[in-house]
């Protein structure tokens, strides 16, 4: 009977160890497969002194100690595995693990180790009895349990090698097909926030005129846009826009030595990303790497609205500055005028040249980013009947500041994606424009902003004061810096909610939404955060 229960117990181990091992492979692969910045995540999350890491670890202990005996360490054990296995299989992840070439190799490495680690205790600590074995191989696996991260980390470094090997044989077969194309033209896309929204809107423009291929989704690192090269890049292409992300200095000049552009544009420099890039310095001098890139007879298209862009020279190629805000930039938006139907306003530039379009967009952000989007391509010979077309039938791009109405009358205000201090602040202003009824924001703040973490979130917290009618503050990750910055206010108490989860803010919005009322969703935090 016990050799029966111990094989049971064994199972529910080994079960529990792989779906552990699953989870730390998604967290892993969610910080880049950086042993650095996962070592930096689980330092901030407390992952590794988290419940069930530490009740696996009092099993563990006591299945060691002399004076536990098999049996009732056996039911510990299997308790505990059973329980953290049941809890692990119904967990519904934000962003999923991504079963990737890479992220099976480590899988399969893990289980390898892990197994090695089982196999050795078995003959190291069981050759008695069959009871011995399987009670060796079962603390084992809890051991694995309780060092998953360690396991990751191990199986990440044994295939180091071999992950160069292949990144480097394909950045060759990348740049082989670049090479091939000599006539194509690249567009470069960097900046700490907008860079996503104005590749979609250059594309759709350029695409009235050339045959153009961007990089899909967040495909803005280095390997991402080998793999749009290897996976997409046609003979045909005449325009490649190529979104360019970083989070340390350097990142830029990468994909730059790959893809050699010969228009940049430079959306944005802020505060994003300064838990990596440590100063606002650091996050200018990264994103000039596209500039410097630039050949003589390339062309910068930078954004002068920023502080840290206007006060950066850029002397080794054409360089053409615009603004929303900014009166000394050479080309701007004049005569913004948003309604509930999208936002018109008129390009100006040199020599008197204006053009006024209409779009479905909303936002300053959307009108800074479309700005970059039609100088680009008003430089690149787009005729200006071509751009008002297209901009004009530009959609919101999913999760940044997207509008729809809901069945029941309430108007979504879908803000979600990867908020920042600029971007946030352009949305509450915009859901304050909206009257009629009540104006709800939900929120976990804002992320990956270095020692000014609680300020900038503060602040957010302030203008959720005045632009706000209800605040849910979502998570405790960014909670006291927002509340703190709401209440400042003398926002109602009855109107501020704070919750663990986003079920539960949308439980508390059912609640308190009614038709005529709109609801902006500003940023959602990844899995990573809570």
């Amino acid at each position: 009977m016990i050799i029966a229960i111990a094989y049971v117990v064994l199972f529910l181990t080994l079960a529990a160890l792989v779906t552990e091992l699953r989870r730390d492979l998604m967290m892993f692969q969610q910080n880049s497969y950086r042993i650095d910045r996962y070592r930096r995540w689980l330092g901030e999350s407390g992952d590794t002194t988290s419940v069930w890491r530490l009740i696996g670890l009092v099993v563990f202990f006591i299945a060691l100690s002399s004076l536990s005996k098999p049996v009732v360490s056996l039911a510990l054990i299997g308790i505990f595995a059973a329980s953290r296995w049941l809890t692990l299989a119904r967990v519904k992840y934000k962003k999923p693990l991504v079963w990737t070439a890479r992220a099976k190799r480590i899988y399969t490495v893990c289980a390898i180790v892990s197994v090695g680690i089982c196999v050795a205790a078995l003959f190291i600590f069981g050759r008695e009895t069959q009871l011995a074995r399987l009670y060796s191989a079962t603390v084992a696996a809890l051991g694995c349990y309780c060092g998953s991260h360690l396991v990751i980390a191990v199986a990440s470094l044994i295939l180091s090698p071999v992950e160069k090997a292949i990144n480097r044989r394909y950045y060759n077969d990348a740049a082989r097909r670049l090479a091939d194309m000599p006539d194509l033209k690249i567009v470069g896309i960097t900046g700490s926030y907008g860079k996503t929204s104005t590749k979609h809107y250059l594309y759709r423009i350029l695409s009235e005129k050339f045959d153009t291929l961007m990089t899909p989704g967040s495909y803005n690192t280095t390997l991402g846009v080998i793999r749009t090269v290897r996976e997409y890049l046609k003979p045909y292409n005449e325009v490649f826009i190529v979104e360019m992300g970083a989070k340390s200095v350097g990142d830029i000049k990468e994909i730059c030595d790959l893809v050699h552009p010969q228009i940049g544009i430079i959306t944005a420099v802020g505060p994003q990303h300064l838990e990596s890039f440590k100063t606002i310095e650091n996050v200018q001098a990264t994103k000039f790497e596209l500039a410097d890139a630039l050949p003589a007879d390339g062309i910068a298209v930078v954004n002068n609205d920023f502080e840290k862009i206007a006060d950066r020279k850029v002397d080794n190629t054409r360089c053409m500055r615009y603004g929303v805000r900014d009166d000394k930039a050479a080309y701007r938006a004049t005569d913004v005028v948003y309604t509930s139907a999208g936002t018109t306003f008129t390009v100006t530039g040199p020599d008197g040249w204006s053009l006024p379009v209409a779009t479905r967009l909303m936002g300053e952000c959307n009108v800074s980013d479309l700005l970059a989007a039609i100088v680009t391509a008003h430089a690149m010979g787009v005729s200006d009947s071509a751009v008002r077309s297209a901009v004009a039938s530009i959609e919101p791009v999913e999760h940044r500041l997207s509008v729809k109405t809901t069945p029941s009358g309430i108007t979504i205000l879908d803000d979600a994606f990867n908020s920042n201090p600029v971007g946030s602040r352009m949305a509450l202003e915009v859901l304050g424009t909206f009257k009629g009824g009540k104006r709800i924001v939900i929120t976990p703040g804002m992320i990956e902003l270095g020692t000014r973490q609680y300020e900038l979130n503060r602040e957010l917290g302030k203008t959720i004061s005045r632009h706000t009618d209800i605040a849910i503050i979502v998570g405790r990750y960014n909670r006291d810096a927002l509340v703190e910055g709401i209440r400042s206010g003398n926002y109602p108490s009855d109107a501020l909610h704070t919750v663990d989860t986003f079920a539960e803010a949308q439980q508390i919005l059912a609640g308190v939404a009614a038709k005529g009322d709109t609801v902006l969703y500003e940023n959602d935090l990844p899995d990573t955060f809570k």
